[in-house]
């Protein structure tokens, strides 16, 4: 009798290949993230319909700036889009939206319209799908540490942790990275101690709720020791004896 599946609490994913995917079908860049704006609402629906109660997505980091100016133009005009058109439908499947990152660089327009949709989203409680946009980890230690330190708190794991931009949710039990790559890219540094990682070769758009199963399988897979050893795992949650 095989074992049930478990299922992770937080999913967090490098949303990677969106150019790649773009650049392969001769497509502009900015086709390849429209695309996969769609590849997140499949996902997002998918950890739904799982269990999944946290998602965590990299959508545009500290370092994306330093892309072609048209490409980031771009994407800025397809958040702003993009909000539009999915947050009357994420309310409507109970999805809380978080945006996390530093908002001092971001136009009025797009701080309005993150602004306005955590709030349109405020009381749902199907899952929480934390949008990291013009985010990194380091970023994210560093504003915490200044925040404490500026309020005179002594900076401590548990006071760093509770000042980190997703201090509202549990650390992440899987990351995923699609489209190959096999780094984390300045993601989560600091809540990603203990994740698992899985890295698929898929690229973001292609990414599907088959590829979403797979990373769950293999995270279902693992024995999570958080330090300590098999042994003492077995001693803490005994196999049950079927008989």
């Amino acid at each position: 009798m095989s074992e049930p599946k478990v299922v992770p609490h937080h999913i967090a994913i490098v949303m990677d290949g969106n150019g790649r995917w773009a650049t392969r079908r001769f497509l502009p860049r900015l086709a390849g993230h429209k695309q996969g704006v769609d590849s997140l609402r499949r996902c997002a629906r998918a950890c739904v319909q799982r269990g999944v109660a946290v998602l965590t997505v990299f959508a545009f980091s500290s370092e994306n700036w330093n892309r072609p100016v048209d490409e980031v133009s771009g994407l800025m005009e397809l958040l702003a889009m993009a909000l539009a058109r999915e947050v009357p439908q994420l309310k409507k499947d109970g999805v809380r939206l978080y945006f996390v990152g530093e908002r001092a660089g971001l136009s009025p327009k797009v701080c309005d319209g993150l602004a306005r949709a955590e709030a349109a989203t405020a009381e749902n409680t199907r899952l929480v799908l934390n949008v990291c946009f013009n985010y990194g980890g380091r970023w994210d230690i560093a504003r915490a540490a200044a925040s404490l330190a500026a309020r005179g708190e002594p900076i401590t794991e548990a006071s760093l942790n509770g000042a980190m931009g997703l201090a509202h949710v549990p650390d992440p039990d899987l990351v995923i990275r699609t489209g190959g790559e096999m780094r984390i890219s300045n993601f989560l540094l600091w809540q990603a101690a203990y994740s698992e990682l899985f890295f698929s070769d898929r690229l973001w758009p292609d990414f599907d709720e088959s590829a979403l199963d797979e990373a769950i399988a293999a995270f279902s897979a693992r024995e999570r020791r958080f330090g300590k050893t098999s042994e003492q795992i077995l001693t803490a949650h005994p196999v049950p004896v079927l008989g």
